[in-house]
């Protein structure tokens, strides 16, 4: 994984404190930019390669990750759809590699074979694959090895509906057999799609169980399964940007797009009232979905949350 400038260090933890007296998550450290709705997929969960929203040009996708760059952002995820699908992605990711925030890449892996994943790699500080029933791809918990030479750190990707949390155990073990990572998240119930939401107390049961047993393999944070087992759990300390660049804002799940990273500065937009409003309607929202990127990311700013999270790497 890449250092960062000191400066960006001292930025973020500026933006933090901020956050923290405001009493209120003004500004987001994390991420994701779908840089495509296009998949080769259409899992019953997943209600994204159901839209059709177009997709930026590379000079505007540039734009977006410039905005990114100069926010209180550290962590960016491009994701999709498959990102794997555009022809471009190379050049995507060594401009954003340059950048002063680290990079996450996720992709459901079935193009992987036919892209340079080496070459990829150089440019990439988390290499997220998910591998579970509903990506109809199992068979690549025998490739795991192979996964770990492209270069960057792998984390597995697992999804769990409530008819696949009592096969958990297997895939969390292939992991931990090659000592390789695993962020294991529910499968939210999005609009559109059937209602696969495991019971939010079974997951936690079964998550810590196979943490304890499986030590240093699976990076879901216990303050995780605490926030879904709330009445209300999730932070505006995370955001989604679709693949026109438009912001869902307060989130993915009740948000609309009230703002496009291609025009103006995405900081200057979190401080209107218009943002205001937004995020104040996320704190009243009791819809409570379990999506892991919005009830996850806040829990970092607890020492012991963030070590639950971060320790499989460092204890491996």
């Amino acid at each position: 994984m890449k250092k960062l400038p000191v400066k960006k260090y001292l930025q973020t933890m500026r933006y933090a404190a901020t956050n923290y007296l405001a009493k209120e998550c003004i500004y987001p450290f994390y991420a994701s930019f779908k840089v495509t709705h296009i998949c080769s997929l259409k899992c019953s969960f997943c209600n994204v390669w159901r839209e059709k929203t177009p997709d930026l040009s590379k000079e505007d996708v540039f734009k977006v990750i410039d905005n990114i760059a100069n926010s209180s952002i550290i962590v960016l995820s491009l994701e999709g759809g498959d990102p794997l699908v555009r022809k471009d992605l190379g050049e995507i990711l060594q401009y954003a590699h340059q950048k002063p925030f680290y990079l996450f890449f996720t992709t459901n892996g079935h193009l992987l074979d036919k892209r340079p994943m080496k070459e990829y790699g150089k440019h990439i500080d988390y290499l997220h694959i998910s591998i579970d029933e509903g990506h109809d791809n199992l068979a690549f918990y025998d490739r795991l090895e192979e996964f770990q030479s492209y270069g960057p750190e792998i984390c597995i990707q697992i999804v769990v509906t409530r008819d696949t949390l009592p096969v958990l155990e297997e895939k969390v073990k292939q992991v931990y057999e090659v000592n390789a990572r695993t962020v294991v998240m529910p499968a939210c119930h999005l609009d559109g799609t059937d209602d696969f939401y495991p019971d939010p107390k079974q997951f936690q049961a079964e998550i810590l169980r196979l943490k304890q047993k499986y030590p240093n393999t699976i990076t879901t944070p216990k303050g995780f399964l605490d926030n879904i087992n709330k009445h209300h759990g999730c932070s505006a300390s995370s955001v989604i940007i679709d693949s026109d660049g438009g912001l869902f804002y307060p989130c993915r799940t009740v948000g609309k797009h009230l703002y496009n990273f291609t025009e103006g500065s995405f900081l200057q937009f979190l401080r209107t009232p218009e943002a205001k409003q937004a995020r104040t309607a996320m704190d009243q929202c009791n819809r409570s979905c379990g999506w892991y990127q919005y009830f996850a990311t806040d829990v970092f700013a607890s020492p012991r949350s963030l070590y639950s999270s971060i320790s499989p790497y460092i204890l491996k």
